[in-house]
């Protein structure tokens, strides 16, 4: 027998869009316009989510999960409904967890960096424009993603540091230490990422990162030229 993977179903209030979140594993989480396409969107992610677990150190652990259930059912926010985003944390993510569950939400948060940083580095500079001539660039999308977690993510743990950062690999990578550490004292004093909860925070930031990663990957250009 296989465990299988708990999933929350994400409501938004108007009931235009559902997140599905493998809360588990922080950055699995898709969305679409109903639960079953949530679910089913979810799980054809499940292959380009396993580079990232075998990043982390947990690649054998993840092949070995069993089908999606759904455990928890929520209403979202206003973003639910807009993005099919999920924006509140499952009832399981306001649980106490151990330090070693905490860990592997870690390192698979620091595996969502690598996975990022590496997707951009390999990606075309230009990208594939949306049917309407629309789109960011590489560039653009790499400073948004750094900079959101600089600007916003970091902030619910107290951090500042400069945006500028986001543009110097040294100075990113010590913000990335110096956020880790963050979670790890939140962790250890039992205390709120302000009105997030540490699990949440590392799902929503390992999910921002991913969900860019996978952009940049569609929108790639490289194997056309």
């Amino acid at each position: 027998m296989t465990d299988p993977v708990r999933v929350m179903l994400e409501v938004g209030p108007k009931r235009k869009r559902i997140a599905a979140s493998a809360f588990d594993w922080p950055g699995w989480d898709r969305g679409a316009r109903t639960e079953e396409d949530a679910l089913r969107v979810l799980a054809a992610y499940r292959t380009r989510y396993a580079p990232v677990a075998v990043l982390a150190g947990y690649g054998d652990d993840f092949a070995a999960t069993g089908d999606p259930v759904v455990v928890d059912r929520i209403e979202g926010i206003g973003m639910t409904d807009f993005y099919g985003l999920s924006m509140r944390p499952a009832g399981p993510e306001t649980e106490p967890i151990s330090e070693a569950e905490l860990e592997r939400k870690i390192a698979l948060l620091r595996a969502s960096w690598t996975y990022f940083d590496a997707t951009a580095a390999r990606v075309s500079a230009e990208l594939r424009k949306g049917p309407r001539g629309g789109g960011r660039d590489r560039d653009t999308i790499v400073r948004h993603v750094n900079g959101a977690e600089i600007a916003e993510f970091a902030k619910k743990l107290g951090m500042s540091t400069p945006l500028e950062a986001r543009a110097d690999p040294a100075a990113l990578q010590a913000h990335r230490d110096a956020f880790v550490e963050a979670l790890r004292e939140h962790h250890a004093r039992g205390e709120m990422a302000r009105n997030w909860t540490v699990q949440f925070l590392i799902r929503h930031s390992a999910y921002h990162l991913l969900d860019h990663a996978w952009e940049l990957e569609d929108k790639d250009l490289s194997s056309e030229d």
